[in-house]
């Protein structure tokens, strides 16, 4: 009887153990009910040799009912983002600048590879530098010169035969501009760098509410490379070094990283070493040095360079010279982009009636199309040439969005335009003002404006699912990316020609705002718009 009763007890902490659970995964879902929305600028900031990353506060009540975390990106002219994934899937949108990013798929080929003669130039070059530095080296520096160049010698007799194992090989590097939109799929690894001749920045956004994501939601960046700090903090401040002086970032308590313990085993290597496992904040510094170098099949010095020891520079350094890597010609990679969205129309078209396919285009997993440019105002979707124009990017135009759940908007409103009033209708909206100023009021179940202000360049601010939002640009014009939490976002608009309004029998709006019949008729007909209007201002000037 007492085994039984024993058993019982533990299989009943069981179930409220996995029931708590349960309520905490799903905790985000439920905390919509906002009374107040407000439009933010980044609260966090880390300061790296080459640029900087910040980041909005995602425990905010708004973030949770979104399910998402954002961030922003600026790199310097020469400056590489360091390797990193993140437990989210990423929806990327480039505010300014020019650059590569290349994405990591596991398992597949490298499909770039450098040719013998340039890998021929580049060793050749690789010698001439290092032989004008041996010259300014005095007597005794020309002397071991000579004996390097001896050396070198022997060493391309030698690898002559193995010339074509030494090319460099990597997977496919993409060009990104401003208006470009990325998808980085949950656990994919990516860079970038600055190529440009100005900062390249970028708004990042993590859908931690995706099914991808079967850790907690809380934003996670997994670095493969350098000392990165955490970017999102809870507390709003940089987390310092470990047993470090720290040059970059604010100083504030440090926090042990995510799943690592706070003290390290050491089963491998000599004693000692635990102090320098450990001592970087990237994915290889965890782990022991021996271990990691014996798999690795390298010596120890590599390894340790590879854990991030004393290194400062955080998560975006300074490239020493010039990036040189495997790339085609710019324009013949834009041509082929083009070329590519040509068929990807035809097939569109030619499927309209039927069924869609299971990826929206004849794509393998190591060929998906990661980007779209959606900021040529060639594209846009929806134009009025008083009010503005908006573009729009979802799973028919970009099919790895299907699985990453998400979807994007453009929009670019002239002087007083206005985004006509409506509701998303399967979607929660995450708005980034790209440029100018535009007034925004959102809308509850209750009829109570929750956000009714004036937002500004840098600023972003959320419309969950279903409230009504109405914008309308200030005297400087109003530019904003939105990322939607669906990969086919839609809405209802509420004015203009294919408004809920229009939808309804004249007896049905006279009734339910007890207005005349020809009052109704003016409801609905008063605007031939559609979702870009003009002002009122705006007509009776041109008329």
């Amino acid at each position: 009887m007492a085994k039984a009763l024993v058993f019982s007890l533990c299989l009943l902490l069981v179930f409220n153990g996995c029931l708590a659970a349960r309520q905490s995964q799903l905790s985000p879902q439920n905390q919509c009910q906002l009374n107040q929305l407000q439009a933010r600028e980044p609260d966090n900031r880390i300061q790296a040799e080459a640029g900087q990353i910040e980041t909005w506060n995602f425990n905010q009540e708004d973030f949770q009912c979104a399910g998402v975390a954002a961030s922003r990106i600026t790199i310097q002219r020469n400056g590489l983002h360091l390797p990193s994934y993140s437990n989210a899937p990423q929806l990327i949108y480039i505010v300014q600048g020019r650059g590569v990013l290349g994405a990591v798929f596991s398992g597949c080929p490298e499909t770039f590879e450098e040719s013998q003669q340039s890998s021929q130039q580049g060793r050749q070059q690789e010698q001439e530098q290092e032989r004008q530095q041996q010259q300014q080296q005095g007597q005794q520096g020309r002397q071991q010169g000579q004996q390097e160049q001896q050396q070198e010698q022997e060493e391309q007799q030698q690898g002559q035969q193995q010339q074509f194992r030494q090319l460099d090989r990597h997977q496919k590097t993409r060009r990104i501009r401003e208006g470009d939109v990325v998808a980085i799929p949950a656990g994919v690894a990516y860079w970038s760098y600055n190529d440009g001749d100005q900062e390249l920045v970028a708004v990042n956004l993590f859908h931690v509410s995706s099914d991808h994501n079967q850790l907690d939601q809380n934003p996670r960046k997994f670095y493969l490379a350098g000392n990165p700090e955490n970017e999102f903090n809870q507390q709003g401040q940089s987390q310092p070094r470990q047993q470090r002086q720290q040059p970059f970032g604010r100083p504030g308590q440090h926090q042990q990283p995510f799943g690592r313990p706070g003290q390290h085993q050491q089963p491998f290597g000599r004693p000692g070493q635990q102090e320098q496992q450990g001592n970087g904040n990237n994915v290889f510094s965890g782990f022991n040095t021996q271990l990691l170098a014996q798999a690795l099949n390298v010596n120890d010095e590599t390894a340790r360079n590879l854990q991030g020891e004393n290194d400062n520079r955080n998560q975006i350094i300074r490239v020493r010279g010039n990036l040189d890597f495997v790339q085609p010609p710019r324009g013949r990679q834009e041509r082929e982009y083009e070329e590519r969205q040509q068929e990807q129309l035809q097939q569109e078209r030619q499927q309209q009636g039927g069924q869609p396919m299971v990826n929206g285009l004849e794509e393998t997993f190591c060929s998906l199309r990661l980007k779209e440019n959606i900021g040529n105002p060639e594209r846009a979707d929806i134009f009025s040439p008083r009010a503005g124009r908006i573009s729009t990017l979802n799973s028919h135009n970009l099919p790895i969005l299907r699985s990453l759940r998400l979807s994007a908007e453009r929009g670019f409103f002239y002087r007083n335009g206005i985004y006509s009033p409506h509701w998303n209708v399967n979607a929660h909206s995450v708005v980034y003002v790209i440029r100018g100023n535009a007034r925004v009021q959102v809308v509850n179940e209750n009829g109570d404006a929750i956000l009714d202000q004036e937002v500004q360049q840098g600023q972003l601010f959320i419309v969950p699912q279903n409230h009504g939002v109405i914008q309308q640009a200030g005297n400087q014009g109003f530019e904003y990316f939105a990322f939607k939490t669906e990969d086919n976002a839609f809405i209802n608009t509420l004015a203009g020609r294919t408004s809920f309004l229009r939808a309804l029998p004249d007896e049905v709006l006279a009734n339910a705002y007890q207005i005349s019949k020809e009052q109704a008729r003016q409801l609905k007909y008063n605007r031939q718009e559609t979702i870009a209007l003009s002002s009122s201002q705006q007509r009776r000037a041109i008329e």
